[in-house]
């Protein structure tokens, strides 16, 4: 493999704990190693966000580039009527929009059309990045 995604929701054991192991074993074979991590929502409580932050540091040493995505921001686009299942099943196709956004870029004609050296020369060592999506009708 040239790239992997590691993709957890962060704050729990598995992902928290895993996801900096399956990071380093990639960047040790020269995989450029992109993560995709949420973060807690706030109702989840202190000792989760605080599990989840010390996870995200140590996931951010073995990784070339980190999107964070703070599940608390969901509200913004959900309304009172979300029920808890479709708030985390919002923030499972959050993580996958990050991962299809990047690979989109290779694989997908367009008015910019990117191969792999383009996204690594990018993404390599890049640290923390920011994911934005926006539509529009007119």
């Amino acid at each position: 493999s040239h790239m992997v995604f590691i993709t957890a929701g962060m704050g729990g054991g598995t992902g928290t704990g895993a996801a900096p192991v399956v990071a380093r074993a990639a960047r040790e074979k020269g995989i450029l190693t992109v993560g995709v991590v949420t973060k807690p929502f706030q109702f989840e409580g202190a000792r989760r966000m605080k599990t989840a932050e010390t996870g995200i540091e140590e996931l951010q040493k073995s990784v070339d580039t980190l999107i964070v995505i703070p599940n608390q921001n969901l509200f913004r686009i959900a309304d009172e009527k979300t029920t808890f299942a479709d708030a985390f099943a919002m923030a499972d196709q959050v993580l996958y929009s990050g991962v299809a956004s990047i690979t989109d870029l290779m694989i997908k004609e367009g008015l910019i059309n990117l191969d792999f050296a383009d996204v690594r020369s990018v993404m390599h060592e890049m640290g923390r990045a920011m994911m934005g999506t926006g539509e529009a009708s007119g």
